[in-house]
């Protein structure tokens, strides 16, 4: 089922996503008049989320640094509750940032539909969809776009081909900034979760390293 989602902010700090149905008029209106991405994807706003990712931060930083100096005060297979309690902080918070990265997802659709609007059908991943956007902007001329490293070839064939005979126009520059914003919220979004599973991998490891080593980090 194809639906949109719009983030919200609960009593406790937490995002919570209100998913808007096909015939759900109302909310889907909400979604296109968003102006800003900011309007829509709230959670990097969040002190919960601040906290949660600069502790990721700190832990990996210090974990980098005893790895440089080959120290280990922690002994493997015992649990530190603290790296414990982030562990299950950040496997909640990562859940919420797919939430927010599928908002943004759906506001860059939104905004770049009038410029390239086979793209969303060619490119499904959303943080792919925002590289290829990025990578794009409001060239007309594809072969003036840079697409290796972001698509496979045969993805970049496809899309270099439709986007030369898209009937699609270049957006205002004011609605191309936006979009490129959003784009940049999304890349912001993904690294945080990157670091959060990384974070979650290595602890694991720690903790669990033969369970780490059957299940890997994926």
């Amino acid at each position: 089922e194809d639906n949109d989602e719009r983030g919200m902010i609960d009593a406790s700090g937490a995002q919570t996503t209100t998913r808007v149905d096909d015939d759900d008029d109302d909310a889907k209106t909400r979604l296109l008049r968003a102006d800003k991405v900011d309007e829509l994807a709230t959670l990097m706003h969040t002190e919960r989320y601040k906290r949660i990712t600069r502790d990721v931060d700190e832990a990996l930083a210090k974990m980098a640094s005893k790895a440089a100096k080959g120290a280990e005060d922690e002994r493997v297979g015992v649990v530190d509750e603290s790296a414990y309690k982030l562990v299950v902080e950040c496997n909640a918070l990562t859940v919420e940032v797919d939430n927010d990265i599928a908002v943004v997802h759906q506001f860059i659709r939104d905004k770049y539909r009038a410029k390239f609007p086979e793209l969303e059908s060619l490119v499904l991943h959303p943080i792919d969809y925002a590289r290829v956007v990025k990578a794009i902007g409001n060239e007309m001329d594809m072969t003036n776009v840079e697409l290796d490293g972001v698509l496979p070839s045969a993805t970049i064939m496809v899309v270099s081909v439709t986007g030369s005979t898209t009937n699609g126009e270049p957006l205002s520059e004011n609605d191309l900034n936006k979009t490129l914003a959003a784009c940049e919220r999304a890349f912001e979004l993904d690294a945080a979760k990157q670091k959060m599973f990384n974070y979650v991998a290595s602890r694991m490891a720690h903790t669990a390293p033969n369970l780490s080593a059957v299940l890997g980090s994926d």
